[in-house]
């Protein structure tokens, strides 16, 4: 039977590898949704703030620890002026 992973592990891994983020992570066990809100982020590309993400969990991507995540990314800025916040 296999373990399935709990979203704190990888909240953990991605908050280890981009220090100021705010990490949201929401999932079954084994398909997540990631959104993680970075000061990093500004200025970067959509694709550039996903591999930013992404190289925060390689590891456990490539050995199959995850099997499928989806990732937001949002500076605290865009964060904070979403129209459903207000």
């Amino acid at each position: 039977m296999t373990t399935l992973l709990q979203p704190e592990k990888i909240k953990a891994w991605i908050e280890a590898g981009l220090p100021k983020a705010q990490v949201i992570i929401e999932g079954d066990g084994a398909h997540f949704d990631a959104i993680v809100i970075s000061p990093i982020f500004a200025g970067k590309t959509r694709i550039q703030r996903q591999r930013l993400v992404y190289a925060t969990i390689e590891a456990q991507l490539a050995d199959g620890t995850i099997h499928a995540i989806s990732v937001k990314t949002s500076t605290p800025e865009e964060w904070n002026d979403q129209p459903w916040k207000n």
